[in-house]
C-alpha cells in the first residue's frame, strides 16, 4: 500500500476504524505473547496490552455515531427484494436486524461503565456480544449459501465474452466469500471467549490467541477493502 493509498484510508472512517482495530488486535497478539516472558519483554507486553485495550476503547466510543449508518444501510436493504436467493435473502435480513440491535445495546453497557447510567453493564456487554455472535453466524452460513450458489454457475459453460466476464467475476466472488467465512469465524471465535463463563470456550482464551484472531480478521477486512469487492452474478 502506497503512501497516497495509505492517507486516502485513513481519511476515511472505515479506513481508519480498520487501522485501528488492526494496530488493537496486533499489539494484543505481541503483548500475549510477551507477557508469558519475564523481565522487561513482561513490562513491554503489559504495555502493548494497555495500549490495546485504549485502541479498543476507541472504537467503542466512535460506534456511538454507527447507529444511523447501519439504519441507513438496513432501510436501502430492506426485504433485500433485489436479491435472487430467498435463502440469501432472508439471512441478510436477519443479520442486518441483529446489528441493528448491537449498536443500542453497546451504548447502554458503555454509558452503565461511564456512570452516565445507573444499571449493570455486565448484562449488556453480554446482549451486545452475543447479538454480534448471532450476526456473524448469519453470515458466515450466509456466504456458505452463496458459495453453494456460485458452484452450481461455475458449472455451466460459458457461451460468449459476457459469459467469461461474469465467470471471472463468481470466481473473484468466490474467493471473497471464503475469505469472509474464515474472517467471521475469526471473530466468532473471540466473540464466544467473552460471553460469559460457561458458554463453550468462554473466557479460555489467552490474550495472545484474542489478538490472533482478530488479527487474521483484521487483515482479511484490511485486504478486502483495498481490493474491493466483486458485483457478482447470481
Amino acid at each position: 500500500m502506497g503512501g497516497a493509498a495509505l492517507v486516502n484510508v485513513l481519511e476515511s472512517y472505515r479506513g481508519r476504524d480498520r487501522l485501528i482495530r488492526t494496530l488493537c488486535y496486533g499489539c494484543q497478539l505481541v503483548g500475549g505473547v510477551l507477557v508469558q516472558k519475564t523481565g522487561m519483554k513482561l513490562e513491554s507486553g503489559k504495555s502493548l496490552l494497555a495500549v490495546a485495550s485504549q485502541l479498543s476503547h476507541c472504537r467503542t466510543v466512535l460506534r456511538l455515531f454507527d447507529d444511523l449508518s447501519m439504519f441507513t444501510y438496513s432501510a436501502q436493504y430492506g426485504l433485500g427484494k433485489k436479491e435472487k436467493d430467498q435463502v440469501v435473502r432472508l439471512l441478510s435480513v436477519l443479520s442486518n436486524m441483529a446489528d441493528q440491535l448491537y449498536y443500542p445495546c453497546e451504548h447502554v453497557a458503555w454509558a452503565a461503565d461511564a456512570k452516565v447510567i445507573h444499571t449493570k453493564s455486565e448484562k449488556w456487554w453480554t446482549i451486545s456480544t452475543a447479538l454480534w455472535g448471532i450476526s456473524l453466524l448469519l453470515g458466515i452460513v450466509r456466504s456458505l449459501r452463496v458459495l453453494c450458489v456460485l458452484q452450481r454457475k461455475s458449472r455451466r459453460k460459458p457461451n460468449g465474452e459476457s459469459s467469461q466476464t461474469c465467470l471471472r467475476e463468481r470466481r473473484a466472488q468466490l474467493t471473497s466469500e471464503v475469505l469472509t467465512i474464515i474472517s467471521s469465524m475469526a471473530d466468532l471465535s473471540n466473540a464466544i471467549h467473552w460471553m460469559p463463563p460457561g458458554f463453550l470456550w468462554a473466557g479460555r482464551f489467552p490474550p495472545w490467541l484474542v489478538g490472533l484472531m482478530g488479527t487474521i480478521s483484521s487483515l482479511i477486512g484490511i485486504y478486502q477493502t483495498a481490493f474491493g469487492g466483486s458485483p457478482g452474478c447470481l
